[in-house]
């Protein structure tokens, strides 16, 4: 199926960008990227630009897929940014998972210029951007969406627009939250069950066919017992994810006592060094505390 804008723009080609750019360009569209590295050999065809002004000045629609607020601030409206090579009637899509306040000023500011804005963050992973089944939580105006829509579909399977901007981000947050907190429970579970003598593998095997049974257990679980910790997504992001969780919860006067547990343990893992391991790795540090390791590995 192929998207029905010719000219796009994929701004941050990391773990991943580059599939999901990837899904875009083998649909048959015209691809103009920018990233801070060499453009991956998978993305032969696309055309390479020297700064995100140029992607923005080639292409009616822009993706962006950064790490942080303050890298998005910068594609936009740094020097050279996207903001200063727009048009009336284009538009620009956040994929990355940052500030829900920030970005209602970074959307009012790109709607100031006669452009749209979605933020439309991803859950799914890099698997779930190789296999073109993210999860898309987008924010923004109704027309613009459906614009959107159909390119958002090559990339996603499950695709909603939650409400106006902003509202995508901080369904990533929440999103980030539950992540996060099964993952710390998972490795609570396994690593109660290894001290106490029973195989963590067998128990992850029946806890699989029972209410207990998550998308987590079935693949950190099993991360956790081979000790298979190269990044889907990196402790450090899901870090900065649950910081804007804390964040927010100071300013709407929320507690959120789980997510600041998991949020320690994270830092806890950042202290070691691990902060550029899979997000599963969070076990670690609950390892260390019980000085008894989930498993050796196979």
């Amino acid at each position: 199926m192929k998207g029905n804008f010719v000219k796009i723009g994929f701004i941050g080609l990391g773990i991943m960008g580059a599939p999901m750019a990837g899904h875009l360009l083998a649909a048959g569209n015209q691809l103009f990227v920018h990233t801070r590295r060499a453009v991956p050999g998978s993305l032969e065809g696309a055309t390479a630009c020297a700064h995100g002004m140029e992607v923005a000045q080639n292409a009616d629609i822009i993706f962006m897929m950064v790490p942080d607020t303050s890298d998005v601030q910068q594609v936009l409206f740094g020097e050279n940014g996207v903001a200063s090579g727009l048009s009336s009637g284009k538009i620009v899509v956040d994929m990355s998972s940052i500030s829900p306040i920030e970005t209602k000023s970074f959307a009012k500011a790109i709607n100031d210029l006669g452009c749209g804005y979605l933020d439309a963050p991803v859950s799914g992973g890099e698997v779930g951007a190789k296999a073109g089944s993210l999860t898309i939580m987008v924010g923004g105006d109704y027309p613009v969406f459906e614009k959107v829509k159909p390119l958002f579909e090559l990339m996603g399977k499950n695709i909603t627009l939650v409400g106006g901007n902003g509202d995508g981000q901080t369904t990533k947050v929440a999103n980030q939250i539950i992540v996060g907190l099964n993952i710390a429970a998972v490795g609570e579970a396994l690593l109660f069950a290894s001290k106490a003598g029973a195989d963590p593998a067998m128990v992850r095997q029946a806890l699989m066919g029972g209410f207990a049974a998550s998308r987590v257990l079935e693949v950190h679980g099993e991360r956790m017992i081979k000790r298979t910790f190269d990044p889907g997504f990196r402790i450090c992001l899901h870090q900065k994810d649950l910081n804007l969780a804390l964040q927010g919860a100071k300013a709407l006067g929320l507690a959120l006592p789980q997510t600041a547990g998991t949020a320690q343990l994270m830092q806890t893992a950042a202290a070691h060094g691990w902060d550029q391991l899979d997000h599963s790795a969070v076990v670690k540090s609950l390892e260390v505390m019980a000085n008894h390791p989930v498993s050796r590995g196979e």
